[in-house]
């Protein structure tokens, strides 16, 4: 079957990975059906294809019944629904465990391919809240459907992205940039475009059934290293403030009522852990190099898009 005679039905594709999956699967000519909660605000992923190429349909995770009206027909469902706090009805249970069983349910009913997206934090003995939750998804994804392909990245960056810009911003207003549990925590930062990448590979049967693959990009650093890093490039002179765990922890009790919290409990603990890709991954090539893929440095991507924290903008100017 030509890739324009099948259709791919993408939860969360008008997310911030989201946007890089759909334009992936357009240019590969796929036509592509993104299931969202609003619709009327998934407008922007028109331009990615062509005229009628990619339609959003109202779904969301946590109804099953729209779940499976939005993967009716479908040939392959991608699943990268996840939230980073909760707020409402939007909690972690409901949309990273149960709601991914719903998608993966739905699939399987259709025998459909299944690529889920879930993150190198998912742990099921880790504290309750994001990374026990992905790790129940992930076993309610296997459980529905055994030939399901998981991804798992590590921190994402991207022009849209909810790291670097995060940190870039807080540089601009700020004194000081903190580092919690003293920054020695270690990351992966992988870009979203080879995130994308291995969703293709995935939905082309290009990855192992079952397997879970851990992303990451080519080169390891500390939260320290990071921050430099903004800082370097956003030209800013900032102090860089030691954080003991118990002190951040108390601080995300407040800070996570927040509209738009920075920090919250759950994150802190998840900074306890290193989040890079396995040895056991690497060995067993579930990583990028199982896929064919060589990911991107952020050296390459992120000052592309941080210039706009710079006093001087896109110029060269002194360090504030």
């Amino acid at each position: 079957m030509a890739p324009y005679e099948m259709l791919i039905t993408v939860f969360g594709g008008s997310g911030f990975v989201g946007r890089h999956v759909v334009r992936a699967l357009a240019e590969r000519g796929y036509r592509v059906r993104a299931a969202v909660r609003r619709p009327d605000l998934a407008g922007h992923l028109q331009p990615l294809g062509i005229v009628g190429q990619i339609h959003a349909v109202q779904a969301n995770v946590r109804y099953p019944d729209s779940v499976q009206a939005a993967v009716r027909g479908s040939d392959a469902v991608v699943n990268l629904v996840g939230i980073l706090f909760e707020r409402g009805r939007q909690k972690f249970s409901a949309v990273q465990d149960e709601g991914a069983g719903h998608v993966a349910a739905a699939a399987a009913a259709i025998g459909a391919r299944l690529v889920h997206m879930s993150a190198i934090g998912a742990n099921k003995n880790g504290p309750p809240g994001y990374a026990v939750t992905k790790a129940r998804g992930e076993a309610a994804v296997l459980a529905a459907s055994a030939s399901a392909t998981i991804l798992r990245p590590s921190i994402v960056f991207g022009p849209e992205d909810n790291f670097f810009n995060r940190f870039a911003a807080m540089a601009r207003a700020a004194p000081a940039l903190p580092l919690i549990g003293g920054g020695k925590t270690r990351f992966q930062p992988v870009f979203a475009g080879d995130v994308a990448s291995a969703v293709l590979e995935a939905v082309e049967g290009r990855a192992r059934p079952g397997a879970i693959y851990e992303l990451g990009g080519p080169h390891v650093h500390t939260f320290r290293a990071l921050m430099e890093f903004v800082l370097k490039t956003v030209e800013r002179r900032r102090a860089l403030v030691p954080i003991p765990f118990a002190v951040a922890k108390a601080m995300a009790t407040i800070t996570q009522f927040l509209p738009n919290p920075p920090l919250t409990p759950g994150q802190v603990e998840l900074l306890k852990r290193d989040n890079v890709v396995s040895e056991a991954a690497i060995r067993e090539k579930r990583s990028f190099e199982g896929l064919g893929i060589a990911p991107t440095a952020l050296e390459a991507i992120v000052p592309a898009y941080l210039w706009r924290f710079r006093r001087s903008g896109q110029f060269r100017g002194r360090v504030a």
